[in-house]
């Protein structure tokens, strides 16, 4: 027996029937393992063959498997298993009836005819069950459509449209396509394409999500309804299915093979099949090998003759990529734009799938919940397209919601775990034979065991209601589908029934359900059935991180105080803080330009007065983290061709994968301060790339993406006119008006701004703010300040420090230079208090449980006072 004889699913069939000899130890190799084999190897063209001969497969199969177990069995292992003579005899025949067919390989079909003409146990089975050599043959016929086997894969040939294509007028017609709303000026468009006798095939084109897939459902739906023009009507439409269609294509041709029968089977039906291929650019190249022809060649003669009539979709990224490169096949094609929706169009749209989702999650969707979702995808969720993001929302706000409809309210949960830790308490008093103590939690145990029953009937209750009321609008959709069906039939009588009887009854129902629901105060409803705006704002902040949903009362305290937190962090410039806060606080109240930034402002002011400082404070007060910032040294862009790495390198250069260092960080956190520092130092052409972001909030990426800053305080810091802020405030001395020092030094500072900076760069930032050189007083208290960090670390290791005024008085004095602002303070703390302790840490003089006062004597310097758990000072210089 040679295996190259054979095709694929006669082989399947040969191998298993030897396996299934071997497992039931049986010595010979008989028809009745080859019966089982094909039986076991093939899902497809024998159901079919059975099907058309009139035999029940299961049947079969049944009878097949009583007749194994009656065979002998030998013990032992290592057993041959060898052929039987019946099985000898089928093979030959087999092998003469694939001559007589005129076939190039042995198939299931001629195995299936063989086995008819032994006689033997497995002739006797198909004799039971009805199968005749005459229906055999013409079920046979059937299969084949006239073709003849050519190939070993040959089998996967067969009913190609119903194994490699999905039919799209019967899932309508069963109700498992979604029902398209709007879209009715593309719909007739391509209509009108599928109607021309040459060059009938419509492409479908524009951005995913937008809805190209659901036009191809929604001409499916219109042809089960009858609501097409004459020349439509009765057609079917198959959507391709490429995976099916390459999947355990092992050999050269196989694909091809499997794709031309496909292709036949719709010319054949003379015009009744419309194959619609999505994501069409997926047959460019595809099976192709050295020499070999893709899938898009083999269909281009059939789609210019008009005898394969196909709607593709596909992106216009992949349309430019792979379609518009191949003009033969290109012009084949009736090019068909689909845009993204209008917000008008969206609402619509998934009003019109509200039913659908709330039928599934079983849960009610209120109509805020779908415009909220639209208007807040389309402001916050910028790289996809509607309506696919607003009905990504909507599913996914009603699956949280019905996950917690199905889980412990929140009241309940608190019950169970109160009984659960009075039951341990318990158990351990019981130990201990405390009587009036165990009587105490024994009472308590009771009246919280009647609260959770309590609740727990009254959430089942609520509960019970709810699913009702999702039962009967389950009920009303399978109505509806029978009502469609009796309209096509033509049973007139049978739809009034429906309509106008059963569904009227169901929804009537569900008010009655509602109006139970509805007499429950809301304070004491213990289960939120429908979907709202809050839900949907949720939904979005978790997608973006951009905070959206209603405040809580504690961040519009957070909001309102805003000021008071960040001088927490930033002494001694309440101009700025004040600018940054109301930027806030416009963007939480929904009072921003929504085509602008948050906010954006430009630091002024000497050296270490506290301009980076406040953007980190910032940071920190929004999202508890002040490293939480994306933070852009502008000392690295001094090069012209530097500027390139903002939004990544141009396409052949290296670093293009990567994306732009200030792009790529706000496509990850759309909501976040940004902080351009010491922009004086950068390029001037850096100006010319943050244009467009300050005045539209939106830069293109260089993979041509557009990034959303909308949701973004940018925040630029620079040293320009530093020393004209410094000369001007050292004649504080001499005079006490410092407001009109602080408007002169504005005004001077802005027109050295003006010589450096452009003026259609300055006319974009939303306020200019110079930071003052820091008093005496205020150095004073940032030495508080930054000594708190200190106090945290010795905290940890349990060491107590304390710090008198003239401490204090003294590091504020030593630390203090109007020139350098707070950075000197930095190295005085390091070197006087920072290195001592250290010193005395590692010495052992300060030690675990000690107390550390830290004073000043004049000309002494700082004094460390060390109390030890032992009744011992130190005192050291």
């Amino acid at each position: 027996m040679n295996a190259n004889n054979f095709t694929v699913k006669a082989l399947e069939a040969l191998n298993n029937a030897q396996q299934i000899a071997f497992d039931n130890s049986h010595p010979y190799l008989d028809t009745l393992h080859i019966l089982k084999g094909m039986l076991d190897a093939d899902e497809d063209a024998l159901p079919f063959i059975l099907e058309k001969a009139g035999v029940n497969k299961n049947i079969l199969l049944g009878k097949v498997e009583e007749k194994l177990k009656a065979l002998p069995k030998v013990s032992g292992t290592g057993q041959d298993i060898t052929p039987s003579q019946s099985f000898g005899q089928m093979m030959l025949q087999a092998n003469k009836l694939m001559k007589e067919m005129g076939d190039s390989y042995v198939t299931l079909e001629h195995l299936l005819l063989a086995l008819l003409s032994t006689k033997d146990n497995a002739s006797k089975i198909l004799a039971d069950v009805g199968l005749e050599e005459k229906k055999l043959r013409s079920a046979i016929l059937e299969l084949r459509k006239g073709n003849r086997v050519t190939s070993q894969d040959s089998d996967a040939t067969y009913n190609a449209l119903e194994k490699y294509a999905i039919n799209l007028n019967e899932r309508a017609r069963s109700g498992k396509l979604d029902p398209v709303i709007g879209r009715d000026e593309e719909i007739r468009r391509v209509m009108h394409i599928l109607s021309r006798k040459t060059k009938n095939n419509p492409l479908l084109v524009g951005e995913p999500g937008v809805g190209k897939t659901a036009i191809a459902e929604g001409i499916a739906h219109r042809m089960v309804k009858g609501d097409v023009p004459e020349n439509l009507k009765n057609k079917t439409v198959f959507a391709l299915d490429m995976g099916a269609l390459m999947a355990g294509a092992k050999y050269r041709g196989d694909f091809e093979e499997r794709l031309k029968a496909v292709v036949k089977d719709v010319k054949e039906s003379n015009g009744n099949i419309i194959l619609f291929i999505d994501e069409i650019h997926t047959l460019v190249g595809a099976g192709a090998t050295d020499g070999a022809m893709d899938a898009a060649n083999i269909i281009k003669p059939e789609l210019a003759r008009g005898e394969l009539r196909a709607i593709g979709a596909t992106t216009l990224n992949e349309y430019q990529k792979y379609i518009e490169k191949d003009k033969a096949l290109e012009r084949r094609f009736q090019k068909v734009y689909i845009d993204e929706p209008s917000e008008e169009d969206a609402i619509s749209i998934l009003r019109g799938l509200k039913e659908r989702y709330e039928t599934h999650h079983k849960v009610k969707i209120k109509d805020e919940a779908i415009i909220a979702s639209v208007s807040l995808s389309s402001r916050y969720i910028n790289d996809r397209f509607l309506p696919d993001k607003a009905i990504d929302l909507i599913d996914e706000a009603a699956a949280k919601l019905r996950l917690e409809i199905d889980s412990l309210p929140e009241a309940l949960d608190e019950i169970e775990r109160k009984i659960m830790q009075i039951e341990i308490e318990i158990e351990a008093i019981k130990r201990e034979n405390d009587d009036k103590k165990l009587g105490e939690l024994q009472e308590q145990l009771a009246n919280l065991q009647e609260d959770r029953n309590e609740l727990k009937a009254k959430w089942q209750s609520e509960k019970n209601v709810v699913e009702k009321i999702q039962d009967e609008k389950r009920k009303i959709e399978a109505l509806k589908l029978e009502a469609d069906q009796a309209e096509r039939d033509g049973d007139y009588g049978k739809v009034a029934e429906i309509r106008y009887g059963k569904i009227k009854e169901a929804e009537q129902t569900i008010k009655n359900f509602e109006r139970q629901l509805d007499s429950i105060s809301p304070d004491n409803r213990m289960l939120k059935e429908d979907v709202d705006a809050e839900d949907i704002a949720l939904i979005v902040s978790k997608w973006t991180g951009i905070p959206v949903s209603r405040m809580l009362e504690g961040e519009k305290e957070k909001l309102l105080h805003l000021e008071e937190r960040l001088r927490e962090k930033v002494k001694g410039q309440d101009e700025a803080i004040i600018a940054v806060s109301d930027a806030i606080r416009r963007s939480r109240a929904g009072l921003q330009d929504e085509r602008r930034p948050i906010g954006s402002f430009l630091f002024l002011g000497t050296t270490g007065v506290g301009k980076t400082e406040l953007s980190k404070a910032l940071s920190y007060v929004l999202f508890n983290d002040e490293n939480a910032m994306v933070r852009i040294d502008m000392s690295e862009y001094q090069e012209k061709h530097s500027v390139s790495r903002l939004v990544g390198s141009p396409p052949g250069y290296v670093g293009y994968d990567e994306g732009g260092q200030l792009t790529e960080a706000v496509r990850r956190k759309p909501y976040s301060v940004i902080l351009f520092d010491e922009i004086e130092k950068a390029h001037p052409d850096v100006f010319n790339t943050l244009l467009q972001v300050l005045d539209d909030g939106r830069l293109t990426d260089n993979k041509g993406r557009l990034v959303n800053f909308k949701n973004t305080i940018i925040i630029m810091t620079s040293n320009i006119g530093s020393d004209i802020i410094q000369g001007n405030f050292e004649r504080l001395n001499e005079t006490n008006n410092i407001n009109s020092i602080i408007e002169t030094t504005k005004l001077e500072v802005l027109e050295r701004l003006k010589q450096t900076v452009r003026p259609e760069f300055l006319n974009r930032i939303d306020e200019i703010v110079m930071f003052h050189p820091l008093l005496r007083k205020q150095i004073r208290q940032i030495v508080e300040l930054q000594l708190g960090n200190l106090h945290n670390l010795l905290a940890q290791r349990e060491i107590d420090l304390e710090f008198t005024k003239e401490a204090l008085d003294y590091l504020g004095e030593e630390g203090y230079d109007p020139q350098y602002g707070a950075r000197p303070l930095k190295r005085v703390i390091q070197k006087d208090v920072v290195n001592a302790l250290s010193k005395k840490i590692l010495a052992g003089e300060i030690d675990k449980g000690c107390h550390v006062k830290v004073d000043a004597f004049d000309g002494e310097g700082l004094v460390f006072v060390i109390e030890k758990q032992e009744p011992a000072n130190v005192s050291d210089n």
